[in-house]
Parts: structure tokens; sequence; C-alpha cells
């Protein structure tokens, strides 16, 4: 059965690049453009690995991150920053957060994919 991916992104090219680079390797992937939205959508779709940007309107990253990793019923599931930060203190930040790991945008496709794999 094909893993699935919960990617939250608001930017819509971004959001399509991932969840298109998904499917092409054989994941089942749903986007959501609004952090606000994430963990209702999580519950629901059930994902084996999330993929979040840090920088999203309303809520950030970090604090969507958060919430997932204080839902009982979610924070088990490996979380995967993506961000534009890329500094030794981001990286810190990311993981202090509850985030298994992050990839620096812009993204090197196959270190991408490469990620995501090792999380599942």
């Amino acid at each position: 059965m094909a893993k699935r991916v919960l990617v939250v992104e608001d930017n819509e090219l971004n959001l399509k690049l991932f969840c298109d680079l998904l499917r092409a390797h054989e994941f089942v992937a749903e986007g959501v453009r609004d952090g606000r939205e994430a963990v209702v959508r999580a519950r629901a779709f059930q994902p084996d690995l999330i993929i979040t940007d840090i920088q999203l309107p309303h809520v950030s990253g970090y604090e969507l991150i958060a919430q997932l990793k204080s839902d009982l019923a979610l924070r088990a599931i490996p979380i995967m920053a993506v961000t534009a930060y890329a500094g030794r203190e981001d990286e810190e930040r990311i993981r202090a957060a509850g985030a298994n790991t992050y990839v620096s945008k812009p993204i090197a496709l196959a270190a991408f994919i490469a990620q995501v794999k090792a999380l599942l």
C-alpha cells in the first residue's frame, strides 16, 4: 500500500511541485494551503508523513508542529519541515519544535525524496 503524505504549503506552486513529485514516486499526496486546517486534515487523511513549510500565514510552521506533536492521534507521525531558513540556529529551532528533519528551499529534488524515504 502506498504511503500517505500530507503537504502543508501556502505557496501554490511549491504545493503543486511537492505533491507532483511525491505522486511521481508513488506516494499518495494531499495538499493543504492553510496551516489552520492542517490538524483536522491530518486526522481525516491519516498520513504516514507530514511535510510542512515553516513560513505559513495565520499559524507558523513551528506552531503547527507543536499542535501536531501535542495531539495524541498525530504525535507519532514524522514531520519534515521545508524552509528557506538554513542556518544552524534555524535547524535547532525546527528540531526543538518537534520536526524530525528539514530540507532547505530551494529544494534539491533527489535530496527531498531521499529525506521522505528515510522518514518512511
